[in-house]
């Protein structure tokens, strides 16, 4: 592959509900450029961008691969990510990475959460965008359907390019609205002029003005012309609204309305020049990080001519492939072997070779230009957000953000033998996908998993499965209660044994009561008098308690709350001894906290729902019967409204399927621990039966 200099270069995220047929456009985008011989197909596994085993067996995308398309002497440097909300890290990662994005609709589908995801996605990196509909061969997919909602969700920048010319209910051609053409396809990749059809005068006229309005806004010179013509429509050349658009487009005061059918190579080529025409190469994006040498701001905004430096954004960490990190040249002109400075780490590292990705094929190349998107091998250390630079210039691009998970299940490996292996293939997971956590409970002795939805932690066990050969078991994961008691309980306890010489004794009177600080275990007093109990024994009962707290009574939870006062007791000259005291202080607690009204503790969360006004009414519903109490709500003028709830950890197993379930995939939640508060009479029945066979006895 050639080396592109930054001018020649677009970078484009490939963006869209799951399903749409982003991967298809891509695999469109790919024959036409002469990448592949053969146009693949999802259904059949043999796409350029979606090559991993688990794409191929669950025919949808997992991760964004990257595929390079030459096109027009440029460069398009296409991101395609996962449409599926459980994947959305990586949709957010290519995002990150872009410069520009074409989100796809079904126009079987229509306008779809999917879709406005992705526009916000844009909006968070303003992006510039366009929108591909798909599936214009099939007869009853209305393209003006789709063009009135995205109107009306996004007003008036929305500008169709193109309409479809249809004979017999059959997709055949289209108007281009620019040139003000008909077009004939002769087959995949020809087209012949025709006549504009009588019926598609009306909306062309509306389309063909509210485009050419966008382009008289675009200077001074042209309003005028385009007011004091006497034949607006004729007024300006296609040269020059091609020209209006790309600046339209740039500064996303425009976002054009494309279609076709990439299944039938229709509408691609036309895609294929409109992102070179429209979309901004790199070196008219910015990107600023820290000098961290100066502690000043570094413009890089992907100049060629400055200290070199780049950022990772994705790594790929494949047995089969190996590891590689993907970058983007930030500045200057990254070479083979080139020594960088990882800021993040505060390393040394030498690059190796350069390649470029198309889809799990690396292609060498000798050098990378700012703005452009290629891949290292074998850098063991780097992870995703790292920065590079020279020690001169240390520049720190920061980390890539991406949403937090909070869907977790427990797992456990089903061969005791593989744990190590287990963990680390998880850990090589976790480098690849940013959202997913690895949590070890020690307070509850579970591992955890913890992702954005519920399928994407059954990809992570399949994974481990298929790549690493070990089978994990997943199952709910065990809720952190708590026992503390409700009042106060006076106990004699006495542990006496004699086995021949010395024998064992120790004896405590002790009062258990309510400390009223749920955050501490326990608070140990004394108040012996007259040596009844020798001061060298009090650590012995302290000890005894600390280990008691660690599993109580009840059901086997861990202690919080309690006080426990030491006030007498007795002791034996000869046999009396720490461990005889540590014994008494264990029966005196058990005996203690089950007299004193024990109770269980559950964690209560604030959990924040997010979803448009519709649905609130649906959500309140549904955290009622999870008993959670609404706080809250906070409506905002874009029409969406945050819930806000205080609820039961444990009532949210299962919660990120319901509220998509309720929402169409529209409504997200988050949600941070609040306090501890006594279960109900059930809940702490069914909890104490479940666990009965967990709670020691003493000795």
């Amino acid at each position: 592959m050639e080396v592109y200099r930054t001018g020649s270069i677009r970078n484009v995220a490939i963006l869209g509900h799951g399903g749409a047929g982003k991967t298809t456009l891509v695999e469109g985008m790919a024959y036409l450029s002469g990448i592949t011989s053969r146009l693949g197909k999802v259904d059949d596994g043999n796409t350029v961008s979606d090559y991993d085993k688990e794409e191929i067996k669950r025919k949808f995308s997992i991760s964004t691969s990257v595929v390079p398309i030459e096109w027009e002497k440029c460069k398009v440097n296409v991101l395609d990510t996962p449409g599926f909300f459980d994947f959305v890290g990586e949709a957010e990662e290519a995002a990150a990475a872009a410069d520009a994005a074409v989100i796809v609709i079904s126009g079987k589908s229509g306008v779809e959460v999917g879709t406005q995801k992705a526009w916000e996605l844009c909006e968070r990196y303003n992006l510039p965008r366009m929108f591909f509909v798909t599936e214009m061969d099939i007869d009853d997919v209305s393209f003006r359907n789709v063009v009135q909602k995205l109107q009306e969700l996004y007003g008036k920048k929305i500008a169709p390019l193109h309409m479809p010319i249809r004979e017999n209910g059959k997709f055949i051609g289209y108007v281009n609205i620019v040139k003000n053409k008909g077009r004939r396809y002769i087959n995949k990749n020809e087209k012949e002029e025709i006549a504009i059809p009588d019926y598609l005068e009306e909306y062309l006229e509306e389309y063909r003005t509210a485009l050419l309005d966008s382009v008289a806004e675009t200077s001074e010179e042209f309003m005028d012309r385009y007011l004091e013509s006497e034949n607006p429509a004729e007024e300006f050349s296609p040269t020059e609204i091609l020209s209006a658009l790309a600046i339209n487009v740039e500064s996303g005061d425009m976002v054009p309305v494309c279609m076709g059918s990439p299944i039938n190579l229709q509408g691609v080529k036309i895609l294929l020049d409109d992102i070179v025409g429209y979309f901004p190469d790199p070196s008219k994006r910015q990107r600023a990080g820290l000098d961290r040498s100066s502690n000043t701001v570094f413009d890089a905004d992907y100049d060629f001519t400055l200290a070199k430096s780049a950022s990772v954004w994705k790594t790929i960490a494949d047995p089969f492939l190996g590891k590689y990190s993907l970058l983007k040249v930030c500045s200057g002109v990254l070479k083979t072997n080139d020594v960088l400075y990882n800021v993040t780490r505060d390393s040394e590292e030498k690059l190796g070779k350069l390649y470029v990705l198309c889809g799990n094929k690396p292609i060498e190349v000798p050098e990378l230009h700012a703005g452009d998107i290629g891949a290292v091998a074998k850098l063991q250390s780097v992870k995703t957000g790292d920065s590079f630079a020279t020690k001169d210039h240390p520049i720190d691009y920061g980390t890539v953000i991406v949403s937090k998970p909070y869907t977790a299940k427990r797992y456990k490996p089903l061969n005791k033998q593989d744990v190590d292996k287990v963990a680390q293939g998880l850990a090589r997971l976790q480098d690849e996908d940013l959202t997913l956590k690895v949590v070890n409970d020690s307070a509850n002795r579970q591992s955890l998993i913890y992702g954005i939805g519920d399928q994407q932690i059954d990809v992570v066990a399949s994974k481990l499965k298929e790549r690493y050969k070990v089978d994990i078991e997943l199952s709910q994961p065990k809720v952190a209660f708590r026992e503390t008691i409700r009042k106060v309980a006076d106990v004699d306890s006495k542990y006496k044994k004699q086995s021949g010489g010395h024998g064992q004794y120790g004896h405590v009177k002790m009062r258990f009561e309510p400390s009223g600080d749920l955050e501490s275990a326990y608070v140990f007093e004394e108040e012996v008098v007259g040596g009844a109990v020798p001061k060298n024994f009090f650590p012995a009962v302290e000890k005894g308690l600390a280990d008691s707290v660690e599993s109580g009574p009840l059901a086997a939870y861990p202690v919080v709350g309690v006080k426990a006062v030491l006030y007498d007791g007795s002791y034996h000259p000869v046999d009396s001894s720490e461990m005889a005291f540590k014994t008494a202080t264990k029966m005196a607690f058990k005996d203690g906290f089950m007299k004193a009204n024990p109770v269980l503790l559950e964690p209560i969360v604030n959990l924040k729902v997010t979803a448009p006004d519709t649905y609130t009414g649906d959500i309140m519903g549904d955290l009622n019967k999870r008993r959670g109490r609404v706080l809250g709500m906070t409506p905002d003028k874009s029409g969406i409204t945050v819930v806000e709830a205080d609820i039961p950890q444990l009532e949210l197993y299962g919660y990120c399927n319901t509220l998509r379930s309720m929402t169409g995939g529209a409504g997200v939640f988050e949600y941070e621990f609040a306090r501890y508060e006594q279960a109900p009479s059930d809940v702490q029945q069914k909890q104490i039966q479940e666990r009965a066979s967990k709670v020691k006895d003493i000795e």
